[in-house]
């Protein structure tokens, strides 16, 4: 029927997360629907099934190689693929922060990033701060000033702030606001992140 939305202009969501064909799902149904009233007929569309390819790239300090999706975002990838857990999923749109891993450097939220993208790269998870069963100084700095509470954002808090120690070692109390300001804690306990990670940066001066 003219006028009436059409699945394929959905199919820019394929790209998301393995759950997230319950989405598109519910978008062709409301198609369906559509056309049965317009046209008296129904009509499936199911999902393309995406291609996969090698992946490389340095995950924690040690490289290795997967077969991947060209869709699966990197969230996805750590924590399915990898088995590497502490990369939380949360809002699954980049706005909350709790699966922010550190990727050439740089603090990047994993559930907006395709895991393809990482080829021949750098990626690290919270994981990969602890040398030989010991705490890093940051974690340990969580610990000791109560600002892990709920502990669901913090994996994602210490690798944003791992990344801005590690470029700005001693940073003023308005850029460690700023360089969190993409995680959100829920138990809105800021105050006690912000003083962690001042006392880590102490603790490396």
């Amino acid at each position: 029927a003219k006028g009436v939305f059409r699945i394929e202009d959905a199919c820019f969501m394929s790209w998301r997360r393995s759950e997230r064909p319950r989405f598109l799902i519910k978008v062709a149904d409301c198609f369906v629907c559509l056309v049965s009233s317009a046209e008296g007929s129904f009509m499936e569309h199911p999902a393309p099934v995406p291609r996969k390819r090698l992946l490389r790239l340095r995950l924690n300090g040690r490289w290795r190689e997967d077969a991947v999706a060209e869709n699966q975002l990197l969230v996805d990838y750590l924590r399915d693929v990898a088995g590497l857990t502490g990369v939380k999923t949360g809002c699954d749109g980049g706005e909350c922060g709790a699966c922010t891993v550190i990727v050439d450097g740089d603090a990047v939220p994993s559930c907006i990033m395709l895991a393809v993208r990482c080829e021949g790269r750098s990626v690290e998870t919270v994981e990969g701060l602890a040398q030989q069963g010991r705490l890093a100084p940051l974690q340990s700095a969580f610990h000791e000033k109560l600002g892990a509470q709920c502990g669901f954002c913090t994996p994602g808090m210490i690798m944003a702030a791992e990344a801005l120690l590690r470029r700005n070692p001693q940073p003023r109390d308005d850029e460690i606001r700023t360089a969190l300001s993409g995680n959100l804690c829920r138990c809105t306990g800021y105050v006690k992140i912000i003083e962690s990670v001042k006392a880590a940066a102490e603790n490396r001066s």
